[in-house]
C-alpha cells in the first residue's frame, strides 16, 4: 500500500527527567501516516438498556485494537521500508479481523435486547494513511469549517511560516512531536493572519438574555486520568489520553451516578457537584510526567509536560429565541469529536484562540499567539435538549445544537447553554525548529489521531442541586448576571475586540475580568480595531518592567499605537500606567492617540489571576487626532494616565490658582467694609 520511502523513521526531541536533565538522546520509529478506523460508536443510535454495557466495553475494545496496531505501526518501520506489503499483511489485515470479531459481537448484544443494527459489518476494514493525505477527511472550505452550532466558520488563516521546508524536526516525511505522533509545524497558525469570524444571533423578544456562572477552579487538586465515564464506563483507559477535571471529584470510569451524587466538588458553590472534563494540554519538553511509561500517557503517545491552565471559567448563558428549561439531572453532553481527524469535521467543536483576538476562532489550528497574548480554547456546548432522555447510544443524538437564530428543531427544549473557557500562559512554539527553543504544544489525543487541534472536545454531567438549577434558569430567563464568579471573567468569549473604534470608549472594561476574563475582555481601553492593535513584531528595545498580570498578558499587552504594551506596568486595565511609547509595527497606518482614563482604584498585584472587579473607575476616555507626525510614531505617546504632562497641567493650574486667589481678596475686602460701616 505504502512504498517504502512514505515510511521513514524521524528523529524526535530526547527525553527528559522530571528533574528537567536530560537523558541520551531517543530515536522512535515514526510511520509517516496514521490508521483510519471507521467510528462504530456513532453509528449505534438506538442501543436496548440491556444491552448498553456490553456494548460499550465492545467499543472500548474497538479503540484499543486500533490503539495496539497503530503502536505496531510506531515501530515497524524498517520493517515496512524492506517488504512493502509488510504492513497490510501483518498489521491492516490482523486488525481487521479482529475489528469483525468485535463489531459480531455488539450486534449480537444488541440483537438479545432488540433489533440487530444493520451495516455493521461494513466497519471492520480500516485504512493506512500515507503523509501526505494526513488531513482531515474534509477539507473546510473558505478557510474554516462549520461547526453546526449556528457559530459561524472558525477559519484558518494564511499558514504563515507553516509552509514547507520549515517544519524541522517535525518535518512533513514524519508525524513530527516529542513522541513521534504529532503535532507538526502545519498544525498551527499565526492568529493575527486570522480575520474576524465570530458572529452572535440577536435575542430576540421572548428570548433568554441572562447568564449563569460557577466556579471550580483550574484543577490545582491534580486530578487526571485517561478513563472517560460517558462514552467507556466500567472500562480503564476508556480514553486512552488523559483529562483534566474541574468540579465532581469521583471521577473514574467506574464512578455510578449515586457515586457522582455523593462526592465532594472543587465548585466554590457546593450545590454545584457538576462534572467538567478536557483533555490536558501538553508541552513537548521532555519532561517525564507521572504517566510517561503508562496507558493513555506516554505509552500511547501522549507525552511531556501537563499545563495547568491559568484561568477556567464555567457560563451558562440563555437562548436568542426562548426561555430555556432546567436540565435533567444526571444529563450528560459531549461536545467536538475526539476522533474528528479521521471522522471529519462534522462534529468537531472546541475552537482555539488567544486573548485580546477571540473574535478570531480557529477549529483545526493550533493558535500562535504574540507576546503577552495566552492561548484560549473554549467550547460551546450542546443547548436543546429532547426532553426526554439524559445520554444516547452514540452519546449525541439525545441533545443538538441550536440553528443559526437560536432556535431548537425537532420539537427539542432550549436548555442553558455551557460556554466554557480555558486560558493558559503558554508561549509561541519555535516552528523553525522543530519546538527546540521553545516547545510545541498540543492536547492529549487517541494514538493515531496525531494531536492534530481539530480532535479538541469537552465532557459535561449535570450534577447541580435541583435547587440551584431552577435558580440558574429564573436568572437566566430573567436576563439577570448571577452565580459564583459572575462577572468574574465570565462573558462571551467570543466578543473580545471591537471590529470599529467607538468615538467615545468606555472608561474600563474591568481589567482582569469585568465579563469577559482574564484580561481578554473586551478591549480595556482600547479605541483601534484589530488590524491597528496587534502587539508589535519585535519587543521593545527597552521592554516593560512587567506585562500587567492578566492585562497586559491580554488587552493590557495590546497597544494603543502600536506600542508594546502601551503602559502594562501592574494596572490590569492595561491604559494607566502612561503612553509605554511602544514600537510601532512598520506596516502599521497611522492611528489616532487617546486619553486614558484616570484611574481610581488601586493597582493589582500584577498577577491577578482571576479579577474580582473592574480595576480603575473614572472618566471616559476621548479620541483625539495625532497633532504631529511624532505623535503617530510613538503611537500617541501624548496620552497620559492623568490627562497630559507637567508642563500642560500647570497651564491649565495658574490660571484657575490665579482667579482663586481674586476669590478669597475681594472676600476679605467686603468683610472689612461690612465691619466699619457698622
Amino acid at each position: 500500500m505504502l512504498g517504502g520511502g512514505g515510511l521513514v523513521a524521524a528523529n524526535v526531541v530526547a527525553s527528559a527527567t522530571e528533574e528537567g536533565g536530560t537523558d541520551s538522546a531517543q530515536t522512535l520509529s515514526t510511520p509517516a501516516g496514521t490508521i483510519d478506523c471507521p467510528d462504530v460508536g456513532t453509528k449505534l443510535t438506538n442501543v436496548p438498556e440491556g444491552a448498553k454495557e456490553d456494548v460499550a466495553k465492545e467499543l472500548a475494545l474497538l479503540d484499543q485494537q486500533i490503539a495496539d496496531a497503530y503502536q505496531r505501526l510506531m515501530n515497524a518501520g524498517q520493517a515496512i521500508e524492506q517488504d512493502k506489503a509488510f504492513a497490510e499483511n501483518s498489521i491492516m489485515t490482523p486488525l481487521k479481523e479482529k475489528r469483525a470479531a468485535t463489531i459480531e459481537r455488539i450486534a449480537i448484544a444488541v440483537d438479545r435486547q432488540g433489533d440487530r443494527p444493520e451495516g455493521l459489518d461494513a466497519l471492520a476494514a480500516c485504512t493506512l494513511r500515507a503523509p501526505e493525505s494526513s488531513a482531515p477527511a474534509e477539507q473546510p472550505s473558505d478557510g474554516g469549517q462549520q461547526s453546526g452550532d449556528g457559530q459561524g466558520d472558525a477559519g484558518q488563516g494564511d499558514a504563515g511560516q507553516n509552509g514547507d521546508g520549515q517544519n524541522g524536526d517535525n518535518g512533513q516525511n514524519g508525524n513530527g512531536g516529542q513522541a513521534g505522533n504529532g503535532p507538526v509545524a502545519a498544525d498551527y497558525v499565526d492568529i493575527k493572519s486570522v480575520q474576524p469570524n465570530v458572529s452572535e444571533p440577536a435575542v430576540r423578544k421572548g428570548g433568554s438574555s441572562g447568564s449563569f456562572a460557577t466556579s471550580c477552579g483550574v484543577n490545582e487538586n491534580g486530578l487526571f486520568n485517561s478513563d472517560n465515564v460517558i462514552v467507556a464506563p466500567g472500562v480503564s483507559n476508556g480514553a486512552h489520553h488523559f483529562h483534566d477535571y474541574i468540579g465532581n471529584q469521583s471521577n473514574t470510569a467506574f464512578a455510578s451516578d449515586e457515586d457522582l451524587a455523593n462526592a465532594d466538588t472543587s465548585c466554590v458553590d457546593k450545590s454545584d457537584k457538576s462534572t467538567y472534563y478536557w483533555p490536558v494540554l501538553r508541552l513537548q519538553n521532555g519532561k517525564q510526567e507521572q504517566d510517561a511509561n503508562k496507558p493513555g500517557g506516554g505509552i500511547e503517545g501522549n507525552a511531556g509536560e501537563i499545563v495547568q491552565p491559568k484561568e477556567v471559567t464555567l457560563n451558562f448563558v440563555g437562548n436568542p429565541q426562548s426561555k430555556v428549561t432546567e436540565m435533567p439531572r444526571l444529563l450528560r453532553i459531549i461536545t467536538g469529536d475526539a476522533k474528528a481527524f479521521v471522522n471529519g469535521p462534522a462534529n468537531a467543536n472546541a475552537s482555539w484562540s488567544c486573548t485580546g483576538f477571540e473574535d478570531r476562532q480557529l477549529k483545526d489550528k493550533y493558535p500562535l499567539c504574540p507576546q503577552g497574548s495566552d492561548v484560549v480554547r473554549s467550547f460551546k456546548f450542546q443547548s436543546c435538549w429532547d426532553g426526554q432522555n439524559i445520554d444516547s447510544a452514540n452519546h449525541r443524538a439525545h441533545v443538538a445544537f441550536a440553528a443559526a437564530d437560536g432556535s431548537c428543531g425537532n420539537g427539542f427544549k432550549a436548555i442553558p447553554q455551557l460556554v466554557q473557557r480555558i486560558v493558559y500562559d503558554v508561549d509561541a512554539p519555535s516552528l523553525q525548529d522543530g519546538g527546540r527553543t521553545t516547545p510545541l504544544f498540543a492536547v492529549d489525543s487517541f494514538p493515531e489521531q496525531l494531536h492534530k487541534p481539530v480532535t479538541d472536545h469537552g465532557d459535561f454531567i449535570n450534577v447541580f442541586d435541583e435547587k440551584l438549577m431552577s435558580e440558574m434558569v429564573d436568572c437566566i430567563n430573567e436576563g439577570r448576571t448571577c452565580g459564583v464568579g459572575a462577572g468574574d471573567g465570565g462573558g462571551d468569549p467570543g466578543q473580545e475586540e471591537p471590529t470599529e473604534a467607538p468615538t467615545t470608549p468606555p472608561a474600563d472594561n474591568g481589567g482582569d475580568g469585568g465579563g469577559n476574563g482574564d484580561g481578554g475582555g473586551k478591549g480595556d481601553d482600547e479605541t483601534q480595531p484589530p488590524a491597528t492593535e496587534e502587539p508589535a513584531t519585535e519587543a521593545p528595545t527597552t521592554p516593560p518592567a512587567d506585562n500587567g498580570g492578566d492585562g497586559g498578558k491580554g488587552d493590557g499587552g495590546q497597544d494603543n499605537g502600536g506600542g508594546q504594551n502601551d503602559g502594562g506596568g501592574k494596572n490590569d486595565d492595561g491604559g494607566n500606567g502612561g503612553a509605554g511609547a511602544g514600537q510601532p509595527q512598520d506596516d502599521e497606518p497611522t492611528v489616532s492617540s487617546t486619553v486614558a482614563p484616570k484611574s481610581s482604584g488601586e493597582p493589582d498585584a500584577g498577577n491577578d489571576e482571576g479579577g474580582d472587579e473592574a480595576d480603575a473607575i473614572g472618566t471616559p476616555a476621548q479620541t483625539q487626532p495625532p497633532t504631529s507626525d511624532t505623535d503617530s510614531l510613538t503611537g500617541g505617546a501624548r496620552a497620559q494616565a492623568v490627562g497630559g504632562d507637567l508642563a500642560e497641567t500647570g497651564t491649565s493650574l495658574w490660571p484657575a490658582a490665579g482667579g482663586a486667589v481674586l476669590l478669597i481678596a475681594g472676600f476679605v475686602v467686603l468683610m472689612r467694609t461690612r465691619r466699619y460701616a457698622r
